[in-house]
């Protein structure tokens, strides 16, 4: 006898779905793209393009990360909540991670990711679908809609009633 159903058991097969999309066939789909650019430039030259975009993506991360901590430090000393800077902070990341996978398609939205116009433009996107898909609209109002890079108000909890 059972005493806790699973939450998502009809969601299982998605999720597997999804999972396995994200795990073989991505990857399959950028070594076939990496063997036909190696067709058509050569090898040394599609090997060169691996490593000089690993090597920019490294740079790119480092210095994007140390500064979407410094604004998250900043956030809190001035008493802010850091709502934009924790989703961007969360978008470096999986930028990071695309750009650990070898692979054209992957880099490209990696470095979309990295690059603050980028990912200020996906960061847009990602608080309306949160909108859309979940009841989440007093978070997503703490953590900013305006488009500046610092609005100088604190969020002050008294406030909020």
């Amino acid at each position: 006898m059972r005493f806790c159903k699973p939450l998502y058991r009809k969601g299982r097969k998605t999720l597997f779905l999804k999972l396995m999309l994200l795990f073989v066939l991505v990857p399959l789909g950028e070594l076939a793209l990496l063997i036909e650019i190696g067709k058509a430039i050569g090898t040394l030259p599609t090997v060169a393009i691996v490593i000089v975009t690993g090597i920019i993506g490294s740079w790119l991360l480092k210095q994007q990360g140390i500064g979407t901590w410094r604004k998250f430090r900043g956030d809190l000393a001035r008493g802010g909540f850091p709502g934009n800077t924790i989703l961007e902070g969360v978008l470096i990341l999986i930028g990071g991670a695309f750009l650990l996978t070898p692979g054209v398609v992957t880099d490209a939205l990696g470095f979309v990711l990295l690059i603050p116009p980028g990912r200020k433009l996906v960061l847009k996107g990602l608080k309306a679908y949160l909108r859309r898909k979940y009841d989440l609209d007093d978070l997503i109002s703490i953590a900013g809609d305006d488009d500046s890079e610092d609005s100088g108000d604190s969020y002050d909890p008294a406030m909020r009633v």
